[in-house]
């Protein structure tokens, strides 16, 4: 019926926004702060990337296998 491409579109934007809510949550908890990325720019870099592979995870688990 040609909505294909609108539903997906849909569904990628849901996921994006999620997983930047999620990221900024789960830095909050864990104390990724702005300091931290004046101080350690190498570290916070790290975590951060840590933080979107799980945020990632979480939202892939949440919106599209279930």
């Amino acid at each position: 019926s040609g909505k294909l491409t609108e539903h997906l579109t849909e569904i990628e934007q849901t996921a994006q926004r999620m997983v930047e809510q999620t990221v900024a949550q789960m830095a909050q908890t864990e104390g990724v702060t702005e300091e931290l990325k004046a101080t350690d720019p190498l570290r916070w870099t790290g975590l951060m990337n840590n933080l979107k592979h799980s945020a990632e995870e979480l939202v892939m688990n949440d919106l599209i296998y279930s």
